[in-house]
């Protein structure tokens, strides 16, 4: 279970437990999820039967709760919108059963697109507890639940390509982030919990200064200082380059190119920070770049060591069109 309490409540406390975990008391939620969790996942078992992923669907419920209670407008409803949450993560997971002959079953599943999570954490009154507890996670386990819960490539396959492991590696760390936040989230409630605002802010402005330095004409040494000499730089294709200038050179090509970035996701985490960013191709070849990517970069002694990088997958062309008959560009992010 993702919390664990003590003591009870009845079921005349519900709707005062909605509204003072909306006002940020986090005792208030964990009492709250830990009351509603077996018929959560009494709901799950209905639609999935026995097996980890009737729990991978509550699991992954909890962390939509947190981060989009203060959307509740009628505590007393608490109960069948916990559960209609459910539900929906597991349509989602019956969907994604198809017949592979390797790997872990729901590996491709996408989490639960509930609008986006890091937007509903920063109006939730309970987000910077749920965000310190975020930043207690061993470093493996925080990686994968930031990539899952929290970025746009985050299927466990994405996931394993982002972080060069296996899928079920991606999986027993995500259940093992789920055991840590069930010991670490009740733990923490009472502790001063300081938002992770400004360092996200540093990192965003970081990346986008990156990512223009090229068209602004920057040097890469003056804007990528946080980023070590020796870095590894590991591209979509599988491909491995050591230092920076292989990444601006790829940068350059694509500004030749007419093509420019823009960031829509910034994480920072315990030693680690995810960028994710748009592509904006030029009008005459909409299909230079894949849509966006994610980055991963792992940090050591304040310096970035490794960056991996992962696109998002590309839409169909359309057939016959000009566009369609282009060589794509692109090449190293594609």
């Amino acid at each position: 279970m993702l919390l664990s309490t003590s003591g009870s409540v009845s079921a005349g406390d519900t709707a005062q437990l909605v509204r003072c975990a909306q006002q940020g008391d986090p005792r208030s939620f964990a009492l709250l999820f830990d009351w509603h969790y077996a018929g959560m996942l009494a709901v799950a078992h209905r639609i999935l039967g026995g097996g980890p992923d009737a729990e991978d669907a509550c699991q992954d419920a909890a962390i939509a709760a947190f981060s989009r209670i203060g959307e509740l407008r009628d505590p007393s409803a608490v109960r069948p919108w916990l559960h209609a949450i459910v539900r929906n993560n597991c349509r989602t997971l019956l969907r994604a059963r198809v017949p592979v002959p390797v790997g872990v079953a729901g590996e491709n599943l996408l989490a639960s697109g509930l609008d986006d999570p890091v937007a509903r954490i920063e109006q939730s009154a309970v987000r910077d507890w749920v965000w310190h507890g975020l930043q207690q996670l061993s470093p493996a386990a925080q990686t994968v639940a930031l990539l899952r819960y929290f970025t746009e490539n985050n299927s466990y396959e994405q996931i394993a390509e982002l972080c060069g492991t296996p899928v079920g590696t991606v999986r027993s760390r995500l259940s093992e982030a789920r055991r840590q936040l069930a010991e670490i989230l009740p733990r923490v409630r009472d502790e001063r919990h300081d938002g992770t605002g400004p360092l996200r802010a540093e990192r965003r402005a970081e990346a986008a200064t990156i990512l223009s330095a090229v068209a602004d004409g920057a040097a890469p040494a003056r804007v990528a200082a946080r980023w070590a000499e020796d870095m590894v730089f590991w591209w979509p294709d599988g491909t491995r380059t050591i230092g920076r200038e292989p990444l601006f050179a790829v940068i350059r090509q694509d500004n030749d190119a007419g093509v420019s970035h823009r960031i829509t996701g910034v994480l920072a985490g315990a030693g680690i920070t995810i960028w994710e960013n748009a592509f904006l191709n030029p009008p005459e070849d909409p299909f230079h770049c894949p849509p966006g990517a994610t980055w991963l970069l792992r940090e050591k002694d304040g310096l970035v060591r490794e960056v991996r990088l992962l696109h998002t997958p590309r839409p169909p062309r359309p057939e016959n069109s000009f566009a369609a008959s282009r060589t794509s560009g692109c090449p190293a992010l594609s």
